[in-house]
């Protein structure tokens, strides 16, 4: 069984913010959430814990398992370049994500599908069939990646719409 959560709150969550690479950790709220988190799946044995680069969704990993989590650079957050930390009501957006014409370094969509995907097709060829739990800790951006992974894409590409909030898990099953 495939588990999926997303990171607990931080500040920048807090304050309707985007928030990509210059994360912060969680605040109080967030480390809550990974407390309930941790209740959800108390008696659940994990074979594995992967988890974002990201402070916040290895803290929620680590909480919520108490567990050691493995990082991997495929499940980083999309970078949001230079919109990353501005207010969601400032940033113009092209197709769900920062407008890259105005905004330099935001990563390409498609790119950043693909080592998600990659990242999920390797798991699958390893682990599928196979009687064993993984956690997966990550972002909206990765829920909603994870999700479309299972599910397929949503039509304007747009995985946010597929998004777990913070603090929320979903279950998978390759």
């Amino acid at each position: 069984m495939l588990y999926v959560i997303r990171h607990g709150q931080t500040d920048l969550n807090k304050e309707g913010r985007v928030q990509g690479r210059k994360g912060l950790p969680l605040n109080s709220p967030g480390i809550q959430q990974a407390e309930k988190l941790k209740e959800q799946i108390s008696g659940i044995r994990f074979d594995y814990i992967f988890s974002s680069p990201q402070e916040r969704a290895v803290q929620t990993a680590e909480i919520a398992t108490l567990m050691k989590a493995n990082i991997d650079e495929r499940l980083n957050v999309f970078d949001l370049g230079t919109a990353d930390g501005l207010k969601k009501e400032e940033v113009r957006l092209a197709g769900g994500v920062p407008d890259p014409s105005l905004y330099a370094g935001v990563e390409n969509v498609a790119n950043y599908v693909t080592r998600v995907f990659g990242f999920m097709k390797e798991l699958e060829e390893k682990y599928a069939g196979k009687k064993i739990n993984i956690l997966i800790s990550g972002h909206q951006c990765t829920t909603g990646t994870i999700r479309a992974y299972f599910e397929g894409m949503p039509e304007d590409g747009n995985v946010l719409k597929l998004a777990s909030r913070n603090g929320e898990l979903k279950t998978y099953e390759f």
